[in-house]
């Protein structure tokens, strides 16, 4: 299968210790302190995001308006991992700790950002490692669809975690991935995104960063212990950037 170049990147890129292609598409291997975390190549393209007002549980912060995702980014497969949280930072505060690879959580945005800045500092400049915005996160979970769900409008046990169905977080990599080759967009963790909470607009966008200052910070995907409906692709969470909650962690962005 001949490999497609995500112009202007090169592919390989240079912070890459693997890489290939598959039915989902480009993805990389990247490395901190011996702990991978494959990248996948998020293409750009528009969506409508938000929720339509026929959607079940829809909330009144959820209006419907289309982004453009001007430029591809990359995207962690999976949430951060407690091994490659540990092998950056030294330390581990979740609570679940049965299995490495589960996913990291008690962190606050900030403590996010402290990981960030450090695991930056071991790429040396090859990649920068960041959050990636509301509507990234929203784009590259929906992969092309427009349900309450990327499989459909329909949830269950089967599918993601949550409700405190598995008695805490699991392996980040127990449910299926989307069509994007992203693993629990829905479920086992809320995921910290880069921008401050505040009102969509009724206009449309391209590649929005969210308000320029505020309160608190978005979360998105829903957690272990939460209700399905807030598990939909449009349901906003926020919190304050200092806070740690045992159901909050983060997924890396890049490019």
């Amino acid at each position: 299968m001949p490999i497609l170049n995500p112009n202007p990147l090169e592919f390989p890129s240079l912070w890459s210790n693997s890489y290939g292609q598959d039915q989902f598409g480009l993805w990389q291997g990247l490395a901190l302190n011996g702990v991978r975390q494959v990248m996948r190549w998020i293409p750009p393209g528009r969506f409508v995001m938000g929720s339509p007002i026929t959607e079940k549980n829809r909330r009144s912060d959820e209006t419907q308006h289309e982004v453009l995702i001007s430029h591809g980014f990359w995207l962690g497969d999976t949430v951060c991992t407690q091994a490659l949280w540990q092998a950056v930072m030294q330390d581990n505060p979740s609570n679940f700790k049965d299995n490495s690879e589960y996913p990291v959580a008690g962190v606050s945005w900030n403590d996010c950002q402290r990981f960030i800045k450090q695991a930056n500092e071991l790429l040396s400049g090859k990649f920068t490692l960041r959050l990636p915005t509301e509507a990234e996160w929203e784009y590259a979970a929906r992969a092309g669809s427009e349900s309450a769900y990327w499989w459909g409008d329909d949830i269950s046990h089967q599918r993601a975690n949550y409700d405190g169905y598995n008695n805490g977080t699991v392996d980040v990599l127990q449910y299926d991935g989307n069509d994007f080759g992203l693993f629990q967009v829905h479920g086992n963790i809320w995921e910290w995104c880069h921008d401050w909470f505040g009102r969509y607009p009724e206009f449309d966008e391209t590649d929005p960063t969210g308000p320029e200052n505020g309160q608190s910070r978005v979360l998105r995907g829903g957690g272990w212990i939460i209700e399905p409906q807030s598990l939909r692709s449009a349901r906003r969470n926020h919190d304050a950037p200092d806070l740690r909650l045992q159901f909050n962690g983060l997924r890396l962005a890049g490019g």
